[in-house]
């Protein structure tokens, strides 16, 4: 009981030691409002704490990578969301928490030894990606692109073209040149 007694001092005071270092930092550069664009940071490192529980616990505790991912990748989103200001991204940035789930899945997966997770982790962030695609070139081609110029509106429609074009040609049974056998055909000169 002393051992997790001292892993949680440990992280507790790692975690006061770093917002100490942070609000020293913002005292150095008293222009820059540190803890209004970095404040996400907090986020990330509450997420970090699920993968040292992970860690602490052993194999019996690899869900917690699932949490732990959620919260840590919000963290990041919201940290480049605060030091860029396109907080718009939002409306398609949902998407993201899926891919985060299937990272921690897949973790999860991956450091228990379990193949099956793994491979579903992998399938979901394959999921959360297709939607990001979507919902992003619906959002900034159509509804956000009418407040730029340049390149940028044209980046979420031409992926959403390959990724049709990704569907349609490898994907389907037409990109692979002909069909593939059933399980029902047989070579009759076998028999």
């Amino acid at each position: 009981m002393s051992t997790r007694r001292n892993s949680g001092s440990i992280v507790g005071g790692s975690i006061l030691i770093l917002l100490g270092l942070l609000a020293l930092l913002a005292q150095g550069f008293p222009g820059f409002n540190f803890w209004g664009v970095l404040w996400p940071l907090i986020i990330i490192a509450f997420g970090g704490l699920f993968f040292v529980g992970m860690l602490a616990g052993g194999k019996s505790a690899a869900g917690l990578a699932i949490p732990g991912s959620i919260i840590a990748v919000i963290g990041l989103m919201l940290l480049a969301q605060s030091l860029t200001g396109y907080w718009e991204s939002w409306s398609y940035g949902w998407t993201v928490i899926l891919i985060s789930v299937g990272l921690g899945i897949f973790l999860m997966g991956a450091y228990s030894g379990n193949e099956p997770s793994r491979r579903a982790g992998v399938r979901v962030m394959q999921i959360g990606a297709f939607f990001l695609i979507v919902f992003g070139a619906f959002f900034e081609g159509i509804i956000f692109a009418s407040r730029r110029t340049g390149v940028g509106p044209l980046i979420f429609p031409a992926a959403l073209i390959l990724l049709g074009l990704y569907l349609v040609l490898i994907r389907s049974h037409w990109g692979r040149g002909s069909a593939q056998p059933g399980p029902d055909s047989q070579d009759k000169h076998s028999q």
